[in-house]
């Protein structure tokens, strides 16, 4: 049947009135679709639960003194589970965070020192290097094609040994010169360790927590780097056929975790005035877990920074409500398995959901 203008035939239905098309692609999704298919709602109810069920059972946590411990907790997971989530996402890992922060910590203050320098100087050279050290990670990473499992496992070992034995050469012991004595030490405190006066006082890694957090999701949904992001995680050999540019996004990724482990070694720094050399071994799992915990697949191209600032935030829940509580603080550790492994069953579920629906 002819339309009208003589063009394109008209699609008439059995009763002989015209059909309307409808495209998937366009169509409205329900609201519950759209939640359940955020990578973060299953950490977001783990959380909650957690949460009523430490503040039921510690009176402690109700108040505003032990919040804020919480957060500032979170905090010190948070700062660098956000670049983690976000390498992780691309599809990759990295088990050197955890001494990264060390390594960030130890060169500030030992340049600083040993070459009689104002600490600012010192901050600047400790960020240049926990850079190259993520520029490293990732240059060796595409160059050779080894999962990045084993090339970060090998900076983890190198960090170590470099962290004990160039601060025992150097010093003699396994810490770190006091640097509250030096030249600009007042000024990079205020900045890395700055608590700001509301209520008992809301320490600066929150701050910097949240900033961070607001410029990882804004990133993730709402540029093209983001789209990247998600491509080369989610399968690199198409998404280099596209054009997108796979190697460079993920280098740009693991120097994002030099970044914030610059960031978090400063405030480390700065709080205590020195640093052990033998810290920050582990924390790469913490960091870990908090991304799984917040949605993140461990095959990459899914998650989201908010996720795993959740995931974070339970970890400080768990770690500080097991004190409050009063119960041994040998279980963190169990309740921080079984979270990682509830999680990770409750956002394939989730997950799977929003797929039928």
């Amino acid at each position: 049947m002819q339309s009208p203008a003589g063009g394109t035939p008209a699609v008439t239905t059995h009763a002989g009135s015209p059909a309307t098309s409808s495209d998937d692609r366009v169509q409205k999704r329900p609201f519950l679709s759209v939640l359940l298919s955020r990578p973060e709602i299953g950490s977001l109810i783990g959380a909650i639960a957690l949460f009523v069920l430490f503040l039921a059972v510690a009176p402690t946590l109700r108040s505003s003194a032990s919040l804020l411990t919480v957060l500032y907790s979170s905090s010190t997971i948070g700062i660098m589970a956000v670049s983690v989530a976000l390498l992780m996402i691309g599809g990759e890992f990295d088990l050197s965070a955890g001494v990264a922060v060390t390594t960030a910590s130890l060169t500030a203050a030992t340049a600083a020192y040993q070459l009689h320098l104002n600490i600012w100087v010192g901050v600047l050279i400790s960020l240049l290097v926990a850079l190259a050290v993520g520029l490293f990670n990732g240059w060796l990473f595409v160059r050779t094609g080894l999962p990045s499992f084993i090339i970060t496992l090998g900076s983890f070992f190198m960090l170590t040994g470099l962290n004990l034995g160039v601060t025992k050469v150097l010093s003699g012991g396994v810490s770190s010169p006091t640097i509250s004595d030096m030249a600009g030490y007042s000024s990079a405190k205020a900045f890395f360790d700055y608590s700001l006066p509301l209520g008992n006082g809301v320490r600066v890694p929150i701050l910097f927590w949240v900033v961070l957090v607001v410029v990882a999701t804004w990133v993730l949904l709402r540029t093209r780097v983001g789209n990247w992001i998600f491509a080369a995680g989610g399968d690199p050999a198409a998404a280099r056929a596209v054009g997108v540019p796979v190697k460079a996004v993920k280098i740009g990724l693991f120097m994002s975790v030099g970044f914030t482990a610059w960031l978090l070694g400063m405030h480390t720094l700065f709080a205590y005035n020195n640093v052990q050399s033998g810290q920050g071994i582990g924390n790469e799992l913490f960091y870990i877990i908090a991304a799984v915990v917040g949605g993140c697949l461990m095959t990459g191209g899914y998650g989201s920074a908010i996720g795993a600032a959740i995931g974070a935030l339970i970890y400080g829940v768990v770690t500080n409500g097991i004190v409050y509580a009063g119960w041994n603080a040998d279980w963190n550790k169990l309740f921080l398995g079984a979270m990682l492994v509830i999680a990770t069953v409750v956002n394939l579920v989730v997950k799977n959901q929003a797929a039928k629906r």
